[in-house]
């Protein structure tokens, strides 16, 4: 048996325990969903499992025999763990508030087979700027990951697909809003900025209802494509008079 890689990054608060944590990463592809994870004390872990299959990926024994870690964690918090195809992915929660960062993951200061995981690392002094990356271990999506803008838009009824994203065909009042990421007809609204979704799905709304009281409620006067009806010249209710036979011969 030998010890899976290991990547871990992390975060650090002295007041609020959902920044101060771990990210772990064990590096095992295709790991078979019967592994073990333990924790022997609040400062130990333990792993044990076989990554690979017997079809494309020779299986291998992987462990972690108590692994001390730096400081401890806080068995009683939650604790996100997801498994993937390459990996198994870990959020602990350190048991201390501090806003220092612990200088390593082990006590022991060489153990060849953790590493930085440079993709989550954010150095102390600069992370009150950085938000907490929720969608790592999570088995849910990700905030507005997975939004199906089609169904949305499908449930305005009478609205066109997203298909090309030819300027919101079908979309009354949308003509000369630009923007959407380029989308074409859409410009000025620079991408998503500011933009609240619901919002903009509310007044989308409210505007097809007022075209459709609008419509029910046109002008009799007003002729189906909109131009007014000329009204027609009055006949004349008297012809002029003939002159009689007897003005005639005077």
């Amino acid at each position: 048996m030998s010890p899976p890689e290991i990547l871990w990054a992390q975060r650090s608060s002295s007041d609020d325990s959902a920044r101060n944590i771990i990210y772990l990463t064990i590096n095992a592809t295709d790991l078979q969903p019967g592994y073990s994870l333990t924790f022997p004390t609040s400062s130990s872990i333990s792993f044990k499992g076989t990554s690979g299959d017997s079809k494309a990926i020779s299986p291998k024994s992987l462990e972690i025999d108590s692994l001390e870690l730096f400081g401890e964690i806080d068995l009683e918090a939650e604790r996100k763990e997801k498994l993937t195809g390459k990996s198994l992915q870990l959020v602990l929660t350190k048991k201390d508030l501090k806003e220092e960062y612990w200088p390593r993951l082990t006590k022991d200061k060489r153990v060849n087979f953790v590493k930085t995981d440079f993709s989550l690392w954010v150095d102390e002094d600069e992370q009150n700027g950085v938000a907490v990356d929720d969608g790592f271990a999570s088995t849910g999506a990700p905030p507005g990951a997975g939004m199906d803008m089609e169904a949305m838009m499908a449930q305005m009824g009478g609205m066109g697909g997203m298909g090309g994203a030819g300027g919101m065909g079908g979309m009354p009042g949308m003509g000369g809003m630009a923007g959407m990421g380029g989308m074409p007809g859409m410009g000025g609204m620079g991408g998503d900025a500011g933009m609240d979704i619901e919002k903009l799905m509310a007044q989308m709304k409210a505007e097809r209802a007022n075209g459709a009281v609008g419509d029910s409620k046109s002008d009799d006067s007003t002729s189906s494509d909109g131009i007014p009806e000329l009204d027609e010249p009055e006949q004349s209710t008297s012809a002029a008079a003939e002159p009689s036979p007897e003005t005639a011969s005077a």
